[in-house]
């Protein structure tokens, strides 16, 4: 799987559970919530535009920031 980076404008706890909610719903996802930095770090077989238009769907602004490369 690669290893995608998004940046999701999250601001508390609710936003980062938002995430969370969309992306099981959407399945076979395994991911990484930085809130702090706002980002998201996504394990996926899911194309870019289907994470990106899951992302949406909390009503947070996000883009997508590039691979992640395997540390």
């Amino acid at each position: 799987f690669q290893k995608h980076e998004f940046f999701v404008e999250m601001t508390c706890e609710g936003c980062s559970n938002a995430v969370t909610r969309v992306l099981e719903k959407l399945g076979g996802v395994s991911f990484d919530i930085d809130l702090p930095n706002k980002k998201v770090c996504i394990d996926s077989e899911h194309s870019i535009d289907t994470l990106l238009e899951t992302l949406k769907k909390t009503g947070k602004n996000t883009s997508y920031l590039g691979e992640k490369s395997a540390q």
